[in-house]
């Protein structure tokens, strides 16, 4: 009996389709830097280094993580793909580095394609907000891999940075202040106990007043991407250390970038901590340390920057349309005191 690959549950002419699909939309993204269309074996870009004196590729990898659950079981997938390049090009912009190219990586057991153009459109809105080029990926059928409706999403993001100018954190010392730039929520951490807490999908579709949506419209909210504020800031300030806060919280982030010798002093009450936080913390009886080191709290971004230039950064991320705040400041690290310290 002659056998089809289609009849194994891979359909290629579906996935031309889908191809043809979102090229417009990927070509949206594309930037002077971009030579090849989507379809190629690789994606191709040109790399123009002469603004570096000293150029780096930064490079880094992420997920959506279970938060694809709760998109799955409400059928919205637009903001997963926000997610998914918001987790990696924070990441590589709290180096210093200016994002280039981003490449993703779809699994699913069988294509859905407005599922899977959702998804797309989203990664493009996210590259768009990050202003970088979405230049290639993968998009792969594999039946028996994954449930009727079920996917998984990877994210490849790669940018330029300056050797001279890479933000390491080096340069932190006691007196430098902390700036804190607000969160939109939940952004993509801590999913598998938001899902254990709020553990019935009909939970989802309820109206909150106290969050001024439903349930899973607040659970679905994108991720923020810093990229913009955050780079037009360094063309006039010096940054001595930036966190982006995922899993870990701002307990387990900061001390990324610290020096040993230097403790950051969070000052409780410096920001608005949005209501998700304090309604998940109730609903699951989930003590403060816990919180702290599982969600973001309302704080997606730390900045680290001199004492002096503490009221100017405040003033130029304000101008930018961001809502900065004073969040803390770096002490000399007390002997067998943690990186972190709440007051």
């Amino acid at each position: 009996m002659t056998q089809r690959y289609q009849e194994a549950g891979v359909d290629i002419g579906l996935g031309n389709a889908f191809v043809e699909r979102i090229k417009p939309l990927i070509r949206q993204t594309h930037t002077p830097g971009v030579v090849s269309d989507i379809g190629g074996f690789g994606g191709l870009f040109r790399l123009d280094t002469s603004a570096c004196r000293k150029p780096v590729l930064v490079s880094s990898t992420d997920g959506v993580g279970t938060k694809l659950k709760i998109a799955q079981i409400l059928n919205r997938h637009h903001t997963v793909g926000i997610d998914l390049v918001a987790m990696c090009v924070n990441d590589i912009l709290v180096q210093g580095a200016t994002p280039l190219f981003f490449l993703d990586y779809l699994a699913t057991g069988k294509l859905d394609l407005d599922a899977l153009t959702s998804i797309v459109a989203g990664i493009v809105e996210g590259c768009r907000q990050a202003d970088c080029a979405l230049i290639g990926g993968e998009t792969a059928e594999m039946p028996g891999m994954y449930p009727p409706g079920e996917y998984d999403l990877a994210g490849f993001a790669v940018g330029l940075a300056d050797e001279d100018r890479i933000i390491d954190g080096r340069g932190i010392q006691p007196g430098d202040q902390l700036v804190g730039l607000a969160s939109n929520g939940l952004h993509s951490n801590g999913f598998s106990l938001v899902r254990k807490i709020f553990d019935r999908p009909a939970d989802y579709e309820k109206y909150l007043p106290e969050l001024g949506r439903t349930l899973g419209e607040e659970l679905l909210r994108p991720t923020r991407i810093y990229v913009r504020p955050v780079l037009a800031l360094l063309k006039k300030f010096p940054l001595q250390g930036l966190a982006h806060i995922t899993g870990g919280g701002l307990l387990e982030n900061i001390p990324r970038t610290l020096p040993g010798n230097c403790q950051a002093v969070i000052r409780l009450g410096s920001w608005t901590v949005p209501p998700i936080f304090p309604l998940l913390q109730a609903q699951g009886a989930v003590s403060q340390e816990e919180m702290w080191r599982v969600f973001n709290n309302g704080v997606g971004l730390v900045l680290v920057v001199s004492a002096a230039h503490l009221n100017p950064v405040l003033e130029e991320l304000a101008a930018l349309e961001e809502k900065p705040f004073h969040l803390g400041a770096i002490v000399d690290r007390p002997t067998a005191e943690p990186a972190v310290k709440m007051v």
